[in-house]
């Protein structure tokens, strides 16, 4: 009988389509961390007050000033990111590894007619290339037992007071289709539903696969006046991807009883986005002695003016008696726009000598200002509302040291990064170590380095406001491997 009435569901797409983002993907499109060269992880990006590094234009666009030669220079790299998950007990672990390039770039330096005597601008530089920004790859799994809720105790909530007709074609439509959502005809209340595991008694599990980076092409310009201030400006066109496959599946424990004979069913999402967009930044960076350096930095928000999403779903059902159950959502299409926070980047570094340097980094983001953009104002009040509620600032702290060992380099470092979120809500503060070894010649140089990150977050199934949930005690680390071979002339 639900078969007939599925043609009446077709016209009622956009629903689905206009619930696709949420506060989550603003996050993950404004949390950027530091790459590049070898050099500049090596000590834990703190370059902002260094300069003469590729991963500068992306940083602090003055950097670029202090190049007194040209340079083209690429950065292999090795990512293996690990997730431990502890959820009901339960513990597990699953590893993803992905192969990619942290920069590649070229640096073209002018000589001005300025004598070397005489007080002026000295050089002129102009940079193009791209820098990595951002990692998406990640594989999860979370596995436990819940006596409490069930995925289906929110659906139950999303879907009451909604006809059947209007139920959204990702989710509740389907789950009404495979009879895991059914009328309730005991409420005495028109369009009320009840699910067919209430209350718990399951085993849950959530495999999640996601692939995907944002790196960032560069246009920038800088010039040294009398070898104490150096200025440059980059113009940002920041490029995404990413993919996500995510599998939950419910089963019914042996010892459940006062299901209508639900075994199971399994909810798999399929998200796909890329996205371009746009920014600027301006830097400057001031020599008042010879052992000591200051840095500032400003960059504007990124406007995503060319975000796309393709996603779909489907679910699955089975029953004791032997039936089962599947349907699938249509494929959704929605583009939209997106700006992420503004960004401020203070910097100081003692030069000591030729033997060695120390530096750090200072960052402020506010991650409470990310907006998604419609030519309707009111198709994101809510999620804006929801990004304004959620997140707050952050204050990101980068440190670094080199040595000198005549033509090799020795460097170490390490970043503190605040957690985006409110304390009330959630932590997912990061802290990366950092090590690294270079040759530098008169022609060429080649650097390694080697990061490890690791943070802590509370991870949850669904929507604990609205059923009882335990949260996944999540611990992600990532370790990169980069090596960085460059060219002077």
């Amino acid at each position: 009988m639900r078969k007939t009435a599925f043609i009446l569901l077709l016209a009622l797409f956009s629903h689905g389509l206009l619930s696709a983002q949420n506060e989550d993907d603003a996050l993950r499109y404004s949390y950027l961390t530091f790459g590049g060269t070898a050099r500049s992880l090596g000590v834990a990006g703190a370059f902002g007050a260094l300069g003469a590094d590729f991963s500068t234009l992306s940083v602090n666009p003055a950097g670029i000033g202090l190049y007194k030669k040209s340079e083209f220079s690429f950065s292999p790299s090795m990512y293996v990111g690990k997730t431990s998950t502890r959820y009901t007990g339960t513990t597990y672990d699953d590893t993803r590894y992905n192969f990619n390039f942290g920069n590649l770039g070229l640096i073209l330096t002018s000589t001005t007619n300025t004598a070397t005597s005489q007080a002026g601008w000295k050089n002129i530089q102009f940079g193009l290339g791209i820098n990595r920004t951002n990692n998406f790859n990640v594989r999860m799994v979370v596995e436990g037992e819940n006596k409490q809720s069930s995925m289906l105790d929110t659906w139950v909530k999303y879907a009451n007071g909604t006809h059947i007709d209007n139920l959204n074609a990702f989710d509740l439509n389907l789950a009404y289709w495979t009879y895991l959502l059914n009328p309730d005809s005991m409420s005495g209340l028109p369009n009320q539903y009840t699910s067919a595991a209430p209350a718990g008694g399951v085993m849950q599990r959530l495999a999640l696969n996601a692939t995907g980076s944002m790196n960032e092409w560069v246009m920038s310009m800088g010039a040294n006046y009398d070898d104490k201030l150096y200025i440059g400006a980059t113009l940002g066109f920041p490029f995404l991807q990413y993919t996500e496959d995510r599998t939950y599946n419910e089963e019914a424990l042996d010892e459940t009883t006062g299901f209508d004979q639900f075994r199971s069913f399994t909810y798999h999402q399929h998200l796909d986005v890329d996205g371009s967009g746009f920014n600027f930044k301006f830097g400057l960076i001031f020599k008042p002695t010879d052992f000591m350096r200051i840095g500032a930095a400003i960059h504007t928000p990124t406007y995503f003016y060319n975000m796309r999403e393709t996603y779909s779903s489907s679910v699955k059902s089975s029953f004791d008696n032997g039936d089962n159950y599947k349907e699938n959502s249509p494929e959704g299409k929605y583009d939209y726009k997106l700006n992420t926070p503004m960004r401020a980047i203070g910097s100081i570094a003692f030069i000591i000598g030729k033997h060695g340097l120390v530096s750090a980094d200072y960052e402020f983001v506010d991650y409470s200002e990310s907006r998604f953009r419609s030519s309707d104002a009111e198709v994101y009040f809510d999620v804006n509302d929801a990004i304004r509620n959620k997140y707050t600032t952050a204050g990101n702290l980068r440190l670094g040291t080199e040595w000198r060992l005549n033509e090799f380099n020795i460097r170490g470092g390490m970043a503190l990064y605040d957690s985006p979120f409110k304390s009330s809500i959630n932590d997912a503060a990061r802290t990366s170590y950092t090590f690294g070894l270079g040759m530098r010649q008169a022609t060429y140089f080649l650097d390694f380095a080697y990061v490890y990150t690791t943070s802590e977050e509370d991870y949850y199934l669904y929507d604990a406001s609205i059923a009882p949930l335990q949260p996944s005690k999540n611990t992600n680390t990532n370790q990169q491997f980069v090596m960085t071979l460059g060219f002077k002339f």
